[in-house]
């Protein structure tokens, strides 16, 4: 993909998939909303405090990531990035509101006020990622080899 396609394929509503390794060497993928900025080129993630991904991240800030479309043509982008959290209650608010926006619509319903509350009570953060490197694929661009 080119970089332009990369920037729209960011701004979709698919989850990022965000592996972590833990204290033992484990690794531990979760599927999660993300906000891309493409002014920063930077990736960012809500989570708890006390979850798993944030406590990877503290041990180990190196990560890995894909967002990857299932359907056919299928395409994606997955990197390697370094991960570091902010928990200033503007960011974490701030970057919520984006994504909840994106994923939602709307900040007026059940679930977006849920998540809401949890960036504005302190309890959430965010898992800001600067993509270290990063492969793209888009099998809607392979022709045909056979005549």
């Amino acid at each position: 993909m080119t970089m332009e396609e990369v920037e729209q394929f960011l701004e979709s509503k698919l989850n990022l998939q965000f592996a972590t390794v833990d204290n033992k060497g484990d690794p531990n993928i979760q599927p999660v909303w993300f906000y891309f900025d493409k002014n920063e080129e930077k990736l960012f993630i809500m989570t708890g405090k006390n979850t798993y991904n944030s406590q990877n991240v503290r041990q180990k800030p190196v990560i890995y990531f894909c967002i990857e479309n299932g359907n056919t043509p299928y395409k994606g982008v997955k990197g390697k990035g370094v991960a570091t959290i902010a928990d200033d209650l503007q960011t974490v608010v701030s970057i919520s509101e984006k994504m909840i926006m994106k994923y939602l619509g709307t900040l007026d319903n059940l679930m977006a006020n849920t998540v809401y509350e949890c960036s504005k009570s302190g309890e959430g953060i965010i898992i800001e990622i600067i993509p270290r490197f990063f492969s793209t694929w888009d099998f809607g661009k392979i022709t045909s080899l056979a005549h």
